[in-house]
């Protein structure tokens, strides 16, 4: 069974950075897209970053372009997101999740796996 494990969340200073990882435990066929989503109290699930099965094409989302980019490893089995220049309102719990295809899709109907979600929380 596969399962979407996440790592490094925890609380920054505003303006610092934070790395987000994701391993597809039990997934021996890597050619599936995946994405980084986020969520805080009262609002919707949005897209941050997702990227294609083989890495070469990405889709970043609007509120965080130019301070979050998404990458996954040469074996395809993690994929990162290096977030900096934080801000408050990017403090939410984030969830990583793998896609049923193989491009980068910002619309979580597209994703088939999710992760338990990581908390990060970004002081002032």
């Amino acid at each position: 069974q596969v399962r979407m494990v996440e790592t490094g969340g925890g609380l920054v200073q505003a303006g610092g950075s934070l790395t987000l990882s994701c391993a597809a435990s039990g997934r021996t066929d890597r050619r599936y897209a995946m994405g980084w989503f986020r969520q805080s109290p009262g609002k919707e699930r949005e897209c941050v970053a997702a990227i294609g099965w083989s890495g070469a094409s990405t889709r970043i989302g609007d509120a965080v372009k130019g301070r979050f980019t998404i990458s996954r490893d040469t074996a395809r089995i993690t994929v990162f997101l290096r977030m900096s220049s934080l801000k408050t309102e990017d403090t939410a719990v984030y969830y990583c999740a793998e896609a049923f295809g193989v491009g980068p899709a910002e619309d979580a109907s597209a994703y088939a796996k999710w992760g338990q979600g990581v908390q990060v929380t970004v002081s002032s």
